[in-house]
């Protein structure tokens, strides 16, 4: 027998045997190490055609800090200290972590000479709060690019991908969806929203709208819908394509979000896209993005959390046959009339005229602080909205470090 042949094909050729993930149509294929990376990148890397060059990857990953009460929970106080931003001549940061997070294996949230600090780009963390809530948004983006960048040359380029991974089996920091004592970190999210089988998506590297069908049946008659919306509540961008067909397995691009290249866009500002059914208005996939101009950073969000806006909501009722459509407005009183007040409604549902059936509801809720508790009343209506805009991904919280 050779040194290195095969025993399955002399012991068993009746399966498929792979020798590990490295081998036979794997990475390079020859058992080198050409997997990962495992660390921090720039979100549209992941798009671009040389990030990663064979057709497998069987390992990928990046950070995975996880939220402030697991670290209290598991390390002594002298190891809540933050690393230290050390700021380079290159306009680069490199972190410096303290002791005990070196020990387990802290991956940075930098890379000088190739990716600027993504938590710095918040604005410089102040406390272990800070610091995780801030790595909770990189980590929700890093791991929605990850996947959302291969499945965007799904049988183009790529066969397939595996993420290194999900958990650590201690209290490490390296890539994770839930640390050691379970509580998901976000990138888990991003993971679970760029998971969809059918799935309507940015190229962060082209600004293209992709739609994104890993199922076995194909698309026919479907619509995106794609909403930039500013921090005063404005939509300065609006697009919609109808009667839209894709294959299974396949993922095609629509158009490109244009806003960007728009005049006086905003450095900051929310995405939102709807891929839906045209025969029922029914929306197979959304996707939420907050994104920057290029060569920005998303410093404003955070004069945004305390933002005090004034509003004013209306609601009606309309019963067509059996069915009945509730149709609420929210209207931001700081710079707009009633008149712009936006309809949240499907596309489909614009074009229909309906008959009120006399529920109707107007309330003015002043200056509101987005951060402070509102009353019942409130709170109940302003969920309600919020939900057509944003989906509840958020990482969970615990009282562990009560213990």
């Amino acid at each position: 027998m050779k040194a290195y042949e095969d025993p399955s094909r002399y012991l068993d050729g009746t399966r498929i045997y792979i020798q590990g993930s490295l081998w036979d149509g794997f990475a390079k294929g020859n058992g080198e190490f050409s997997d990962g990376p495992y660390e921090i990148q720039n979100p549209e890397d992941f798009f671009k055609d040389d990030f990663y060059q064979y057709g497998f990857n069987p390992e990928v990953g990046s950070v995975g800090m996880p939220v402030a009460t697991t670290i209290r929970a598991t390390m002594p106080p002298e190891a809540w200290q933050i690393p230290l931003f050390q700021k380079l001549a290159s306009g680069y940061i490199k972190e410096v972590p303290n002791p005990v997070w070196d020990y387990h294996k802290y991956i940075p949230y930098s890379k000088p000479g190739k990716v600027h600090d993504q938590i710095e780009m918040y604005g410089e963390p102040n406390s272990l709060d800070d610091f995780c809530a801030k790595a909770q948004l990189v980590n929700y983006i890093q791991y929605k690019a990850l996947l959302e960048g291969w499945t965007s040359r799904m049988w183009t380029k790529y066969t397939g991908v595996l993420i290194w991974k999900t958990q650590n089996p201690w209290t490490g920091l390296r890539g994770q969806f839930y640390d050691h004592l379970h509580d998901q970190t976000a990138g888990f999210y991003g993971v679970r929203s760029a998971a969809e089988p059918i799935h309507v998506q940015l190229n962060l590297a082209t600004y293209f709208i992709e739609i994104v069908n890993t199922t076995s049946s194909p698309l026919s008659s479907v619509t995106v819908e794609a909403s930039v919306w500013d921090f005063e509540g404005n939509r300065p961008y609006h697009k919609i394509n109808k009667n839209i067909s894709v294959p299974s397995k396949k993922t095609l691009p629509v158009f490109e979000m244009q806003y960007p290249k728009s005049d006086n866009p905003k450095p900051v500002y929310f995405l939102l896209l709807k891929l839906l059914d045209k025969s029922n208005a029914k929306v197979l996939s959304r996707n939420f993005y907050w994104l920057h101009l290029p060569g920005g950073n998303y410093k404003l969000l955070d004069t945004y959390r305390s933002k005090k806006v004034p509003i004013r909501s209306s609601t009606q009722a309309f019963l067509v046959g059996k069915t009945c459509t509730v149709k609420i407005k929210v209207h931001n009183l700081s710079n707009k009339s009633l008149s712009e007040c936006q309809s949240l409604l499907n596309f489909e549902d614009r074009d229909n005229q309906h008959e009120p059936i006399g529920i109707e509801n107007n309330c003015d809720y002043g200056n509101m602080n987005v951060e402070e508790p509102a009353t019942e009343k409130t709170e109940g209506l302003l969920s309600r909205v919020s939900s057509l805009f944003f989906r509840e991904e958020q990482t969970h919280s615990s009282d562990r470090d009560k213990r």
